[in-house]
């Protein structure tokens, strides 16, 4: 979606399960350690609830389980981890999302040309790199045209 404020885009609540069960894939992770972790990754808007909700879903599709982690101070939480379904299901997307990468930079390169069809303007290279390209610097250090 498009925020228009800002123009960012929030990726999509499907697309948060990859990311979900790589990074269960490198440790075991409690739902908010989760959570943080998925923001760093970009995901900034991840409601606590849908987390969960998602987590209990996956355990029951068994990619992932979870055990009561009673140690520590406070409450018991749940501790998640991957199953080995999952690590099968995450190579399989994985394989997806490579194949879609190479879909978004064929768009990339038409949208470039777009660009530069479209808007005379739109220049890729920096207008420092053209100040610098037209002078060039002799051997003894001095600038020539």
């Amino acid at each position: 979606m498009v925020n228009q404020d800002n123009q960012s885009v929030n990726p999509s609540k499907n697309f948060v399960l990859p990311f979900i069960l790589l990074l269960l894939s490198r440790m075991s992770l409690h739902g908010y350690e989760l959570s943080q972790k998925l923001q760093a990754f970009g995901f900034k808007t991840i409601d606590q609830g849908n987390l969960y909700r998602l987590l209990r879903q996956l355990e029951k599709e068994e990619l992932v389980s979870s055990e009561w982690d009673t140690n520590g101070s406070g409450p018991a939480k749940r501790r998640y981890s991957i199953t080995k379904a999952g690590i099968t299901y995450l190579k399989g997307y994985a394989n997806q999302l490579e194949s879609y990468q190479s879909m978004l930079d064929q768009f990339f390169k038409m949208y470039s040309s777009f660009l530069e069809l479209y808007i005379p303007s739109f220049q890729k290279r920096d207008p420092i790199e053209n100040v610098n390209s037209k002078k060039r610097r002799k051997d003894d250090g001095t600038e020539k045209e």
